[in-house]
């Protein structure tokens, strides 16, 4: 297979000042995978000055028309490399292959729905007390930096390069540095469909090497992260300095709400892929689960047989579920919650030991008997670990639910339309779903309440958060 293993500055991949290089491991094989060479701060200074030479020149004026045809350009594409991109990703974070496939259609299809979007982004018309005409403007920005984490490389690039590009910005794309692959391939092909050379520049390397230097450069105009909650707390310190827009997408401990009247059967059925998906190292992970205490004896029964039914194993195969931790370091995260939960006498239900000689597998653990203050039930743990507890009442649940830092998704179930709008508005959450475990819908805007960050990807709204709004008005 090949490797893009060079930043792509100004349309070409470009052997950087620095010679430090980063080796990827193949997280299911534990081999190495290739050297990725690591970006320095006067790469970072070329290509953000190069993104705003373009943008100036070129891009922010570019008739919309022509914008859109480009970015369709992009998406047909990225279709007719999605088996590359799929098995870059399968390599690069031992994404199982068939959820390799998904997110490399997912990238397409949300830059076919920003070409879309470009001719249907308005200003308003607006009716003062003083007459004349008034009229709203939604104007880019410049230069955005896109700051993307390992667990979804490639569809979170695309759904923070496409409506930046579609607004008219340039963006210069920072991908993490234990998946930068298929993000340089983002940058090769927007360049072949015909995206102006430094409208998108893609800088692998270590955050704490180049964050700073990118966050903090004067010309960049908004920062769009995605990642922990404690790196968005610095992006947020270092981009206040001279106000630089921000948007944060970042940790969550989700709940996962089952009432008796619901399909509790059904749920049980399909919840252990709503934590264990993309083995559990998911910000939308439903790791706490609440379950009414008249069904919790039966939905534990159901979710332990479906949860020992997935297929954990080499993420090449078509029929594998769930693949290898990222990392050894993130298994041995992973691993000291684990440990916690045993010391403080947590009731093992299923899982919590490794798998195979090879590879960062660990088994999707079920924990029973959880207290609130323990690690487990209050922290994100980022590995295939849930918590289950019962309830009663519903007021005490709510107050259970909210009583974490986090908010950003969820699902409620439960056949009483009045109690699922009550319990809607009640849950401190960004994203939520009702009777399903959809967090993620391209034409939906996605984001998070309290520490789960400011902001929202996808949909109109995200196109709104690359611009600014200028108001005019035109005395008559």
């Amino acid at each position: 297979m090949n490797f893009p293993t060079e930043p792509f500055l100004n349309g070409a991949f470009r052997d950087p000042a620095s010679k430090n290089r980063t080796t990827l491991i193949n997280p299911a094989t534990e081999e190495p995978l290739c050297d990725v060479a690591a970006a320095s701060v006067e790469e970072v200074n070329f290509a953000v000055q190069s993104a705003s030479e373009v943008w100036h020149s070129t891009w922010r004026d570019m008739k919309p028309g022509k914008r859109a045809e480009i970015l369709f350009s992009i998406a047909r594409v990225l279709r007719e490399n999605s088996e590359r991109i799929a098995r870059l990703e399968c390599a690069q974070i031992g994404k199982p292959i068939s959820d390799a496939r998904d997110e490399a259609a997912l990238g397409a299809r949300v830059f076919e729905y920003y070409a879309g979007a470009i001719g249907k982004f308005c200003g308003q018309t607006i009716p003062v007390a003083s007459g004349g005409f008034d009229f709203t403007l939604r104007q880019p920005m410049g230069v955005v930096a896109a700051i993307v984490p390992w667990n979804f490389p490639f569809p979170i690039a695309c759904w923070k390069v496409a409506p930046a590009l579609a607004a008219g910005n340039s963006v210069v794309l920072k991908p993490a540095s234990l998946s930068p692959l298929t993000a340089l391939v983002l940058g090769e092909l927007a360049h072949a469909a015909g995206l102006p050379a430094g409208a998108l520049q893609v800088l692998p390397g270590s955050g704490s090497s180049i964050g700073d230097a990118l966050v903090t450069n004067a010309l960049v105009r908004k920062v769009s992260f995605t990642g922990s909650t404690e790196v968005g707390r610095r992006i947020m310190e270092l981009a206040s300095r001279d106000l630089k827009r921000i948007s944060l997408e970042l940790g969550g401990k989700s709940p996962n709400i089952v009432f008796a009247d619901s399909d509790w059967r059904l749920a049980a059925e399909s919840s252990p892929m709503s934590v264990f998906a993309n083995t559990g190292q998911d910000c939308c992970a439903r790791s706490r689960v609440f379950v009414e205490k008249s069904i919790f004896e039966a939905f534990v029964e159901v979710f332990l047989d479906a949860t020992r039914k997935l297929v954990v194993g080499d993420p090449e195969k078509d029929e594998t579920q769930l693949g290898p931790l990222v990392s050894s370091g993130q298994r041995v995260v992973v691993e000291e919650f684990l440990a916690d939960a045993r010391a403080r006498g947590n009731k093992f239900a299923c899982g919590g030991g490794r798998l195979f000689s090879k590879g960062y597998f660990l088994e999707p653990t079920v924990l029973l008997e959880v207290g609130k203050e323990d690690r487990c039930w209050r922290e994100e743990i980022f590995g295939p670990v849930v918590c289950i507890t019962p309830f009663e009442e519903e007021a005490r649940m709510i107050q259970d639910v909210n009583a974490s830092p986090y908010g950003l998704s969820g699902s409620i179930w439960t056949n009483d339309l009045r109690r699922a709008i009550r319990v809607s508005r009640a849950v401190e959450s960004g994203v939520l779903s009702v009777n399903s475990h959809s967090s993620l819908h391209v034409e939906a805007p996605f984001g998070g309440f309290k520490q789960s960050g400011i902001g929202r990807d996808l949909g109109m709204h995200a196109m709104e958060g690359y611009t600014e709004l200028k108001n005019v008005y035109v005395a008559l």
